[in-house]
């Protein structure tokens, strides 16, 4: 029991490891095993927002925030973490006095949604009965 509660604590953590961690242990992985879920599209707010933005050529902040409906601080911390992962542009600039922040999805992140996506398929279709 306290090795199967051992391993999960270990999932756990290996979800917030460093990026160069994590493609370590992709490398480790034995063959044939089956690719992790993207877990950086896999959150509910994150996938939200690449899935809006790929089918918008841009959104705002505040669009973003009330298709998601979601808050200011939910919104910018996801938002944040998908810049960091280059899924996302960020633009600020004013439009007259007030500031505007408008958010464009990138080469990378289109590849990553459609990763996850394919993955998300593989997943559904094996789970079928025959």
């Amino acid at each position: 029991m306290a090795r199967q509660i051992s391993s999960a604590a270990a999932r756990v953590a290996g979800a917030r490891r460093p990026a160069r961690d994590v493609q370590r242990l992709r490398r480790e992985a034995p063959l044939g095993a089956p690719p992790e879920l993207d877990r950086l599209i896999h959150e509910r707010i994150r996938l939200g927002i690449v899935s809006a933005l790929a089918v918008n050529e841009s959104l705002s902040f505040n669009e973003l925030k009330k298709l998601l409906k979601t808050t200011d601080g939910n919104l910018s911390v996801h938002a944040r973490k998908l810049e960091e992962a280059e899924y996302i542009i960020c633009e600020k600039y004013f439009e007259g006095r007030l500031p505007k922040t408008v958010y464009r999805l990138t080469i990378t992140g289109q590849r990553a949604l459609e990763r996850y996506l394919n993955h998300m398929e593989a997943l559904i279709q094996s789970m079928r009965p025959r």
